[in-house]
């Protein structure tokens, strides 16, 4: 009698013991799947986006007060008044094809001339870009674009070096493109070349339109500038040079 409680106190110990035990495998595959699952969502709501990059200017001569606030991952949103309105337009569609936000405001000396704004807003821009893009690292720093305008064709090289040079040939003919004084074009992405420490080279291959020529310069070198601060996936946060320094 003895001998037959045991055995079935033994028999009901390892069917308990079993169960616990398929239980215990069952959780341990839940929790498993659940981590597998899981994890995958933790991780994607635990990598936030990059913080994005902006910088704000204040710029004041005797010539010109500037007031200006960029930001590179922006969606081409702009507020543009520089008193020229051709140059707001340029500097309208330079926000949207590279995807910039752009606030600007300049009050300049246009009763004298309009050199000193068309200059200093090159300057202030590009001394917002070098801000916002701080140290360089992780960027891919060198961009191009080719751009068509009808029967125009332009094309524009950006590099964020750290070295300032600038080429622009924009084969306009006329003194005026709309109420901007054509030969500022060049002025105004020389500025933009010192304040962002950047090479820029910029050319109009041929074109008939001289209205053409300049807007599409500034579409090619918007879209140029937005390849060379884009993020390079691949090399991640290294600096893009070798020489430990941009």
């Amino acid at each position: 009698m003895t001998t037959r409680k045991t055995v079935a106190a033994r028999k009901a110990g390892l069917g308990k013991a079993g169960g616990a035990k398929n239980s215990g495998a069952k959780n341990t595959a839940t929790k498993n799947s659940a981590a597998k699952n899981g994890g995958v969502g933790n991780s994607a709501a635990g990598a936030s986006a990059p913080e994005a990059r902006r910088a704000s200017i204040e710029r004041a001569t005797t010539e010109t007060r500037i007031s200006l606030a960029v930001t590179i991952e922006g969606s081409g949103r702009y507020s543009v008044h520089t008193g020229i309105r051709f140059f707001d337009h340029m500097l309208e569609l330079f926000a949207r094809h590279g995807a910039f936000d752009l606030d600007l405001r300049c009050e300049g000396d246009l009763d004298v001339d309009q050199h000193h704004t068309v200059e200093d807003v090159g300057i202030a821009l590009g001394e917002a870009f070098d801000r916002a893009l701080g140290d360089k690292r992780g960027i891919l720093r060198a961009g191009y674009f080719l751009m068509p305008m009808d029967e125009t064709l332009a094309i524009a090289a950006v590099d964020l070096s750290g070295r300032t040079a600038c080429v622009v040939k924009t084969k306009v003919k006329t003194r005026l493109v709309g109420d901007l004084q054509s030969e500022l074009v060049e002025d105004f992405f020389e500025g933009f070349s010192r304040g962002a420490r950047a090479n820029v080279h910029l050319k109009t291959m041929y074109g008939r339109s001289n209205h053409h020529k300049v807007e599409a310069l500034f579409k090619a070198f918007a879209r140029a500038l937005r390849a060379a601060c884009s993020r390079d996936k691949q090399l991640g946060a290294m600096l893009p040079s070798t020489k430990g320094l941009l």
